[in-house]
């Protein structure tokens, strides 16, 4: 009986471990999922007072209506979701470290809302301050995520900058909030 032959020292990183269709589709269900419940949890902190303390609040001149902030969040987090299974379907040795970012900012990305919408009414400007600081935070989480993203698939980076673009100009309108209310 012959052993079986070793395989190549020169193989492709990530040869040998393919995962399945099925594999594929239940991760990029999951990651939609993720997006998902984070949009989901952030919508309970807004849907009080968007309608409450945010009606009479002093908004930056540039804000945009209300209702264009769904339709955006939803393209977002989509594209976040898809970016972020890109990575992971590359099986580089550098994902588990870019998708760490990308839960790291994921989180920042949830604490934001709660911050900024439902502290408010409970602390005033501080909590405007502090979301402020969440969203420096995300900024900066977000802007790794591109980083650690681009090398591993250059798609999933790219799908990222409408992303950190948006969270630039929300940084904007909290600081205008910030400094107004």
């Amino acid at each position: 009986m012959e052993p079986l032959p070793e395989k190549s020292v020169q193989s492709p990183p990530g040869a040998g471990q393919q995962r399945g269709p099925g594999v594929q589709a239940i991760a990029l269900a999951l990651f939609l999922a993720a997006s998902a419940l984070v949009a989901w949890l952030g919508a309970f902190a807004t849907v009080n007072n968007i309608n409450g303390w945010y009606v009479d609040a002093d908004k930056a001149p540039w804000s945009p209506p209300n209702w264009v902030f769904g339709p955006v969040w939803t393209a977002l987090y989509t594209a976040m979701a898809v970016a972020a299974w890109l990575v992971w379907r590359r099986h580089s040795p550098e994902s588990r470290r870019a998708l760490a970012a990308y839960g790291i900012q994921l989180v920042l990305n949830f604490l934001w809302t709660p911050t900024f919408f439902a502290l408010y009414p409970v602390i005033g400007t501080a909590a405007l301050w502090l979301a402020f600081a969440v969203i420096l935070a995300l900024s900066a989480a977000v802007t790794v995520t591109v980083v650690r993203f681009g090398p591993i698939s250059r798609a999933a980076g790219i799908l990222l900058l409408p992303y950190i673009s948006w969270i630039v100009f929300a940084s904007s309108l909290n600081l205008w909030a910030a400094l107004n209310n």
